[in-house]
């Protein structure tokens, strides 16, 4: 299996791992620490040099609860960044659901599409149609930012899930954008219970029915918190413990902070895989 995106053909035979980037003062995580331009890209090679095969730049803060970013001011965070992070001969997502900002990124060069709203927004899917072969992300989300924790999904989330999922891509392929350019996360933590998060990863491997590969992105999420007692600074153990068994559930593509951690744990899981090739 390979996820194509505009300058790259990204192998999923092993998982990879998507390096999380914000450009942000009031992410849920790491908010603020790397604003500037320079020090943004400084974090993008300390990334690679960790082990990232994929970075993600995010502008605006989808933690729940916050505010909707005026789009001139997402650009004027992302772009300076996006022009020097091309240059690094990775894939470049762009983490917005914005259809302008989606097409001035594709047009900076960037490599993929991730966006929560699954391109619902108006404009968003003729975006990503109208490019040759750009990748995307389609996430699930119950509600929006403001308002998915205040009244969280009721019922069994696995089924809900994937036939949303299901329908963006269905949604896609009849405009012309390929299989192999879409990839599907679950949208942990996006208007979901703690319970309802981890039914999702235990069944995870139902998602693969959209024939895509499946994105996972329990990095220092709340539910990992509601499970340990732990604050967000202090749960890098939770998250690679999460992002092993997502993979070990079928998901290609990891998207976390600590990606030096990650990288060395999933090494683990690999020689065991190696060495028992029915795992």
């Amino acid at each position: 299996m390979f996820w194509q995106t505009t300058r790259f053909q990204i192998d999923l035979a092993q998982p990879r791992i998507m390096g999380i980037v914000n450009l942000t003062p009031d992410s849920f995580s790491d908010g603020g620490h790397a604003l500037a331009p320079a020090d943004a890209l400084r974090r993008c090679e300390s990334l690679l040099r960790d082990g990232a095969h994929i970075l993600d730049l995010g502008a605006e803060s989808t933690r729940p609860g916050a505010a909707a970013l005026p789009l001139d001011d997402e650009l004027a965070r992302l772009l300076p960044v996006l022009k020097a992070a091309v240059t690094l001969g990775v894939p470049i997502s762009v983490d917005t659901y914005k259809p302008a900002v989606m097409q001035a990124a594709l047009d900076l060069g960037a490599d993929i599409v991730n966006d929560i709203w699954a391109l619902r927004q108006p404009g968003a899917e003729a975006v990503v149609a109208g490019h040759p072969a750009c990748g995307v992300c389609l996430m699930h989300m119950h509600r929006e930012p403001q308002t998915m924790q205040a009244e969280p999904m009721a019922g069994d989330v696995v089924p809900q899930v994937l036939a949303f999922l299901t329908r963006r891509v269905q949604a896609l392929q009849l405009r012309g954008v390929a299989r192999e350019r879409i990839t599907v996360d679950p949208g942990i933590g996006f208007g979901k219970t703690v319970a309802q998060n981890f039914h999702l990863l235990a069944q995870q491997q139902a998602l693969l029915a959209t024939g895509c590969a499946v994105l996972a992105g329990w990095s220092r999420k709340s539910s990992l918190g509601a499970v340990t007692g732990l604050d967000v600074a202090e749960r890098l153990l939770p998250s690679v413990v999460a992002a092993v068994l997502a993979v070990e559930r079928g998901a290609r593509i990891v998207r976390v902070h600590d990606v030096r951690e990650t990288a060395l744990a999933l090494q683990v899981l690999q020689a065991l895989q190696a060495s028992s090739p029915a795992l």
